[in-house]
């Protein structure tokens, strides 16, 4: 029995101590805006900055492809007449063709484009996890909800702008 109260003395003395090596305590649960995440921070900026390129750069390849492809139609509607018929069938069809396999070509590196895009979206969230994790254990809290998810909340469960300025600090554009 005396040993049973000793261990209760021991407990309650120790807990002060425990408490004291906790962090500030915060909100249970913390809120980020990961939209802003992405588009605030240089790395974020960075990497849809370069997609942007690209996509322009595609778009630019496409417009071209798409004069020439015109252009070649219109030429064969011209010649049309001057031609015999299985003539213009046979470069009809060509043409259909190659308009078929351009096409093709045209989708893959769009579809290319957009899985570049989601995985550069995928390695940003990988490597700024563990900057929000740390921010999500210095504040105290158990968990971090998007933005979107939440309904009301308190302004001091949003740790976007904080996480904004540490991603910055620590990541940079991410080219490191």
């Amino acid at each position: 029995m005396w040993a049973g109260r000793a261990l209760l003395v021991c407990l309650l003395l120790a807990m002060p101590a425990a408490a004291q090596e906790l962090p500030p305590a915060g909100p249970p649960v913390l809120i980020i805006d990961s939209e802003r995440l992405f588009f605030e921070t240089e790395y974020g900026r960075r990497i849809a900055s370069d997609l942007a390129q690209k996509s322009a750069e595609l778009q630019a390849e496409n417009d071209a492809i798409a004069a020439e492809l015109t252009e070649e139609e219109r030429s064969l509607t011209q010649r049309r007449a001057s031609m015999e018929p299985d003539d213009f069938r046979a470069e009809a069809t060509a043409f259909d063709v190659r308009v078929q396999e351009v096409r093709r070509d045209r989708e893959a590196k769009t579809v290319e484009l957009q899985t570049e895009a989601t995985q550069a979206r995928a390695a940003f969230e990988e490597r700024v996890q563990a900057i929000v994790a740390n921010i999500m254990l210095e504040r105290g809290a158990a968990m971090v909800l998007e933005q979107r998810n939440v309904v009301l909340s308190v302004r001091s469960a949003n740790i976007t702008d904080d996480a904004v300025r540490r991603i910055d600090e620590m990541l940079g554009d991410g080219t490191q």
